[in-house]
């Protein structure tokens, strides 16, 4: 590809590190970058393009797509592919890219600095003092160490949470319902039955889908044999923060930490997610941070370098519609 007309023509909308467009080599890709761009922009600038990558900027579908007549490509600089239209990218002969694992490590860290931080107190303890109260006993904390956890969904973060947890005496279970043989040494592979009777503390893995939107809802969380600590690294959608709140009040959870929320755009929150969202900010034993999970200095290049690398195989090999389409409709 020598020819200007030759390039493969890409239009990214969200930031993505500047190894990304170091490792396309301008005489084969012509890169419009404008992460400042806004999401009823899009259209207009993708008429003349081969290849999109987004973030979360906007939902990917027909309409934002109407007229971009030689858009073959759609990578999403992340892990999840909740806001691309995955049916209609089908029906279009669309193939979809997404930086499978990227990330992971960033999660799996995440998850457990959320776990140490809920078992010690530390973020309740913190506030306390700075408001000039110094309560030992009211922080007495649990250890880690002769837990169960389990890890719901065994592709890259959960078994990344896994990795982390392997220098600790706990016993991990994990269950997933599209895979099976992941189980070894550390890590055992059971029915969600043995989570539901066993486990300690719950940390969740999982795309939201059609299945795993509000999997976590009261009728789950009864079928825990005793009070859990749990963690959503996930997406927000995947619990119901209500009927969480009300197993927080109930104390069916002992503490919970969440990197998301179903609603994530805290300025546009209607009365009753209004509402849900103060009741849970006033527990103590609850942790929000503002999806940061795979947030990190180190998964901010991973990520776009694993997206540069699948972008120039594809066009180096043709490579068919990419395995990760299919994985992102799973559960997990």
């Amino acid at each position: 590809m020598s020819g200007k007309e030759d390039k493969i023509r890409i239009l990214v909308v969200d930031d993505l590190h500047p190894s990304f467009m170091e490792k396309l080599h301008p005489s084969a890709f012509e890169i419009t970058y404008t992460p400042e761009i806004k999401s009823s922009q899009i259209n207009a600038a993708l008429l003349d393009k081969d290849a999109l990558v987004v973030r979360s900027k906007a939902f990917i579908d027909r309409d934002i797509c109407t007229g971009a007549e030689q858009l073959k490509l759609i990578a999403r600089a992340g892990a999840g592919m909740d806001n691309i239209d995955l049916e209609w990218c089908r029906e279009k002969g669309i193939t979809v890219l997404h930086a499978s694992g990227a990330n992971s490590n960033a999660v799996g860290e995440q998850a457990l600095g959320m776990l140490l931080n809920l078992m010690s107190n530390i973020s309740k303890s913190d506030r306390e003092i700075r408001a000039n109260v110094w309560d030992r006993e009211g922080n007495r904390g649990e250890e880690l160490s002769g837990k169960t956890v389990g890890i719901i969904g065994y592709g890259n973060t959960g078994s990344a949470f896994a990795r982390v947890l392997g220098g600790f005496k706990v016993k991990i279970l994990a269950y997933d319902k599209y895979k099976t043989s992941f189980g070894n040494n550390k890590v055992s592979e059971v029915k969600m039955e043995t989570i539901f009777k066993e486990a300690d503390i719950v940390s969740l893995h999982i795309p939201l889908t059609h299945e795993t939107r509000h999997l976590v809802n009261a009728d789950y969380l009864q079928a825990f044999d005793k009070p859990i600590r749990l963690l959503n690294l996930s997406r927000g959608k995947i619990v119901n923060t209500k009927d969480v709140v009300e197993a927080l009040m109930k104390k069916k959870i002992i503490s919970f930490g969440t990197d998301v929320l179903e609603n994530e755009e805290l300025d546009k929150l209607n009365h009753e997610e209004q509402k849900i969202f103060n009741d849970l900010k006033g527990f103590s034993n609850v942790i929000l941070t503002p999806h940061i999970g795979g947030w990190s200095k180190e998964s901010y290049k991973n990520i776009s370098e694993n997206l540069a690398n699948q972008l120039i195989e594809f066009y180096n090999k043709k490579l068919p519609l990419a395995k990760g389409f299919t994985e992102a409709q799973k559960f997990p």
